[in-house]
C-alpha cells in the first residue's frame, strides 16, 4: 500500500524489525538505510522515532524509558513517545515520529 501527500514523493510501508526481536518493554535501536531509529515497546503500543535527541543529538536508545516517556541520557530532556512531544527542558523541539504498524509480526514504518 502506498500513500501520497501533496507536493511530496510516494510513501510506502517497509518492514523494520520483527516484534519478537524487540527489547521487551524497552527501546530497540534500528537502522533503516541511513536513518537511525528508536523503536519503543511502550505500554500503549509500539512507537518509532528518530533516535537522536532534538536538543543535544544524544542517542535516545541509551536513555531511561518508563513505557510512555524517554529521557535523554545527555541532558535529561524528556519526550512522550506516543506523540513525540517535548515534555521537559532542555528539550524544546519534539521528536520526529514515524507512522508505524504491525503486520504479520513485523513492525513496519511509512517512509
Amino acid at each position: 500500500m502506498t500513500e501520497h501527500t501533496a507536493g511530496s514523493r510516494e510513501k510506502t510501508w517497509q518492514d523494520l524489525i520483527a516484534v519478537a526481536d524487540l527489547d521487551p518493554k524497552d527501546v530497540t535501536p534500528v537502522t533503516l538505510g541511513t536513518r537511525e531509529l528508536a523503536v519503543f515497546d511502550g505500554v500503549d503500543g509500539i512507537f518509532v522515532s528518530m533516535a537522536r535527541c532534538t536538543h543535544g543529538a544524544a542517542d535516545l536508545c541509551d536513555g531511561y524509558f518508563d513505557g510512555t516517556r524517554i529521557e535523554c541520557p545527555l541532558h535529561q530532556g524528556l519526550f512522550d513517545v506516543r506523540s513525540g512531544a517535548a515534555l521537559a527542558a532542555p528539550a524544546r523541539v519534539g521528536l520526529r515520529m514515524l507512522q508505524s504498524r504491525i503486520v504479520g509480526g513485523m513492525v513496519q514504518v511509512l517512509v
